[in-house]
């Protein structure tokens, strides 16, 4: 157990207990811009999935009416889209999950060196649960668009 430090303290003392309670908040700084960038994943995986999504769609409804009598290009460039979001989306999470591991050991090693107290656990990831949320509803709008089942189809 670590001495209690105040301002009667040694400075070396107020140094390392400084020093210690700025790595321990680099390390919150560092998991709060791991989930920015992994926004920024979800960002552009749902403008692809929503406009390839929209592509097919409007596409599909026109070839219905009897608007047009062949989509299939605009189809496959929709549901490509979509595919391209699905795929950015899983490299997102799976990068994600492997940095947020590889912080997790590092704190836990540096918390078990006594070099920062770690008191503050990281919480579960919202943006994370969101990425996985949205990998559901494009998997579900990439197999309603390639077989016509479902909500989508």
């Amino acid at each position: 157990m670590m001495e209690s430090v105040s301002s009667k303290s040694g400075s070396d003392v107020i140094s390392v207990e400084l020093s210690s309670r700025r790595t321990g908040m680099s390390f919150q700084r560092t998991r709060m811009s791991a989930d920015r960038t992994l926004m920024s994943v979800i960002r552009t995986s749902l403008s692809l999935i929503s406009f390839g999504f929209t592509i097919y769609q409007v596409f599909e409804k026109m070839r219905d009416h009897n608007v047009i009598t062949h989509a299939g290009a605009a189809r496959n460039f929709g549901v490509t889209l979509v595919a391209l979001g699905i795929l950015m989306l899983i490299g997102g999470i799976g990068y994600h999950l492997q940095f947020m591991g590889h912080l997790r050991g590092e704190r836990a090693a540096m918390a078990a060196d006594g070099l920062i107290h770690a008191q503050s656990s990281f919480p579960v990831s919202l943006t994370l649960i969101t990425a996985a949320i949205l990998l559901f509803i494009g998997i579900a709008a990439i197999v309603s668009m390639l077989f016509q089942v479902g909500p989508f189809g």
